[in-house]
């Protein structure tokens, strides 16, 4: 008890120095992200007050957070830092989707989202936790973050995320964030030993104290504007085997034809990067996604990939000899892109699962975009159902049980129904047929999304 009561006051003396150091700051410093630094500061406080209080209860256990809080300080101090604008807050990207940065700030003239982690670097995984829901490894955060950065709004649009690691990093995750997301080393003076700083003691005077060393730490970072460069990334898979995995590209990649270079568009990269690797995981051990036709037409479809703006400047003449009666239904395809992008809509739903689709969906999905689909669209098509498991129609006995009659057609409850099987929810812009099966008093777990339909882009 005598050395964990020597380091709840440790704790207290650390706490109590930094409080001091940013009563330093200028005043062009002191915005409202001091008075979140102060509130977690006393919040921390707290904490160790209540563990000195409660010495016999050994339910609470000395678990600091003033070492991530030092490593925030120590960044804002750097004299490249400037224009900080949040500090240990989230950001809403959408309203489904959030993440949290420790500092946004001007780096050396750029925009740029700091990062952090205090964590003993033995405890940093790469992967997720199989074991542990919702446990994300660093690459599936890394992977959102990066999502987060395109998609953000201007305002805080980053150049840049620099990750600090204030206790190191192991060697194997370097060189996994060197090789899948091009992260580079980062000096500018970050490893130094911390400024001085001072300390008020009892009964003396303010004494000069050497802050922490942060001579250990690993600082990286990932140039957001790289993930728009052609880069196939190289996994290994259970047994050994490499397997290509393009889970850290956002922009342009190389289709299967070799002979030329196919731009599959920022956010469809970003939506396939936001799937889980199979890696040779079989289909009981994962957290799996559906996909019925529906989905996958939506998610290859021109409309949903940069084809509004050409769409828009041809002339309604035009586009009403090529697509006759469907007209209005594509304009207003066109409209409900512009409000809320498809891939931006369904990307949490699929954020680190993996998908499947069963074997007359892919038939069929293959059959449309042989019959409809433009170049970009079939490239999008092989592309992703490439990142899929192809599973055999399997239908879950309780749909099957329900009467085939036109609203609840065959061929969907062989859809819905192989997701059922899995436990999976199915994708799907099919809702008169999810409706039609509430309607017998049946539950279908599904996730709607509004249509889109191919255009021969």
């Amino acid at each position: 008890m005598e050395r964990d009561e020597g380091a709840v006051e440790e704790g207290k003396r650390r706490c109590k120095a930094l409080k001091n150091r940013i009563e330093t700051f200028t005043t062009t410093q002191q915005s409202s992200w001091k008075t979140t630094l102060f509130r977690l500061i006393n919040s921390e406080l707290s904490f160790l007050n209540r563990v000195s209080l409660s010495k016999n209860d050994s339910s609470l256990k000395l678990s600091s957070n003033i070492g991530y809080l030092e490593a925030v300080v120590h960044i804002l101090q750097h004299p490249l830092v400037t224009a900080v604008s949040r500090v240990c807050k989230p950001i809403s990207i959408s309203s489904k989707l959030s993440v949290y940065i420790d500092v946004i700030c001007s780096f050396n003239g750029n925009p740029i989202w700091f990062i952090v982690s205090d964590r003993n670097p033995r405890y940093i995984s790469w992967e997720d936790s199989e074991k542990i829901r919702n446990c994300k490894g660093l690459r599936s955060k890394i992977v959102e973050l990066m999502f987060a950065a395109s998609e953000s709004s201007v305002t805080v649009r980053p150049s840049s995320i620099i990750l600090f690691f204030s206790n190191g990093l192991q060697s194997c995750i370097l060189e996994d964030l060197r090789g899948e997301f091009g992260a580079t080393d980062l000096g500018f003076g970050f490893c130094d030993f911390d400024c001085e700083f001072y300390d008020e003691l009892e009964d003396e005077d303010s004494v000069s104290v050497l802050g922490r060393s942060f001579e250990r730490a690993c600082i990286l970072e990932i140039k957001v504007g790289s993930f728009s460069s052609s880069r196939d990334v190289k996994l290994q898979g259970k047994d050994g085997e490499t397997l290509t995995d393009l889970s850290g590209s956002l922009g342009k990649l190389h289709s299967d034809d070799a002979s030329k270079d196919v731009n599959l568009g920022d956010s469809f990269c970003a939506l396939v990067s936001a799937l889980r690797s199979w890696s040779g995981l079989d289909v009981e051990e994962a957290e799996l996604v559906n996909f019925d036709t529906t989905a996958l037409v939506a998610i290859v479809s021109g409309i949903s990939n940069g084809g509004i703006d050409r769409i828009l400047a041809t002339p309604e003449s035009e586009l009403r000899s090529r697509f006759k009666v469907n007209y209005e239904f594509m304009i207003g395809q066109v409209n409900s892109e512009i409000k809320k992008p498809i891939h931006m809509e369904l990307m949490p739903s699929i954020l680190q699962k993996r998908g499947v689709v069963c074997e007359s969906v892919c038939s069929e999905f293959q059959e449309l975009v042989s019959m409809c689909g433009g170049p970009k669209e079939k490239s999008r098509a092989e592309h992703f159902l490439n990142h899929l498991r192809v599973v055999p129609d399997c239908p879950s006995e309780r749909l099957m049980s329900l009467p085939t009659t036109r609203k609840l057609a065959l061929k969907n409850k062989v859809a819905f129904g192989t997701g059922d099987y899995w436990h999976a929810p199915t994708i799907t812009a099919n809702m008169a047929f999810a409706r039609a099966v509430s309607q017998t008093g049946m539950s279908l777990f599904t996730i709607e999304h509004r249509p889109r339909a191919l255009i021969g882009d």
